[in-house]
């Protein structure tokens, strides 16, 4: 049976934005959806789900309206809901465990003079082991422009992940759209010490070395996926170029290292910064 898609929903305009969002994913994965609320005040401390008799009627209704509004845009979509009885976060990570990906709303501002608010996306984003999808109230992006859609991915393409690159692949091919991978890159560290300006020659040196390392993390995912347009983009400078290309996208896949620290688990810099102030969906993919 193909993996569920799993949206959470708290009766906010930005969690149906999203639960429409995953909707949307599920008809394109041929998967069916499924609809969470977490609801932590019926707990007696051990998470687990709910009759529908035995939830609030506040409950019902955040479930069954997002579950009609999801019925009206595809009606032969199967769509299951579920109340859990934890915390938000907890209870959304754990009932994400055996779903494709988990999807969950957030509002944002965009651009790095606004942050995404939502704690919970950030959170879900960092410690679930399944892809989570943060996506923009209404109104955002919605990727078709005048060239048709396009997915965003960022590459480290001194250290690859491969199952970043496969869901940025597989997302482009559902979608019919181009996969722009974007690698930025940063001056090594002795341009700094020796103080001036860089001359502009050695900058296209080092330049044109970032992208044949490009082309060769690529190469693997390609072949895997001939149909698929790829455009490379080289930038100086990281967090930053890949969030001003994700105006115009569908999209945004980021990559966030899958392990616990004594602290607790953390998402990276890319990562962050693309949760803050992406201007589209994001996708934060956990890899070992």
């Amino acid at each position: 049976m193909t993996p569920s898609v799993l949206a959470g929903v708290d009766g906010s305009p930005e969690s149906t934005t999203a639960a429409l969002w995953a909707a949307d994913e599920a008809v394109l994965r041929g998967a069916p959806l499924r609809l969470v609320h977490a609801w932590p005040w019926l707990t007696d401390g051990v998470a687990t789900f709910a009759e529908p008799d035995d939830l609030p009627a506040a409950a019902q209704r955040v479930l069954a309206s997002a579950a009609d509004a999801i019925r009206e845009r595809h009606p032969d979509l199967v769509v299951h809901t579920d109340a859990v009885l934890d915390a938000p976060v907890d209870g959304l990570v754990a009932a994400a465990a055996d779903a494709a990906l988990l999807v969950l709303g957030s509002r944002g501002l965009g651009g790095f003079t606004g942050l995404l608010l939502g704690s919970v996306g950030m959170a879900a984003a960092a410690r679930s082991a399944v892809p989570v999808v943060v996506v923009r109230e209404p109104g955002a992006p919605d990727g078709a422009g005048d060239d048709g859609p396009e997915v965003l991915v960022g590459v480290d393409a001194h250290a690859p992940e491969e199952e970043v690159l496969a869901f940025a692949f597989q997302e482009a091919a559902l979608r019919g759209a181009r996969l722009r991978a974007v690698h930025g890159w940063d001056l090594p560290p002795v341009f700094g010490y020796a103080g001036g300006a860089v001359p502009p020659t050695e900058i296209a040196q080092l330049e044109a070395l970032e992208a044949k390392l490009l082309t060769l993390a690529l190469a693997g995912q390609r072949e895997r996926h001939p149909d698929t347009v790829v455009i490379e983009d080289v930038r100086l400078g990281s967090a930053r170029g890949l969030v001003e290309a994700s105006a115009g996208a569908a999209l945004l896949v980021v990559g966030r290292r899958h392990r616990s620290l004594d602290f607790g688990p953390r998402l990276g810099r890319v990562a962050h910064a693309a949760l803050h102030h992406a201007r589209s969906p994001v996708a934060v993919i956990p890899h070992p």
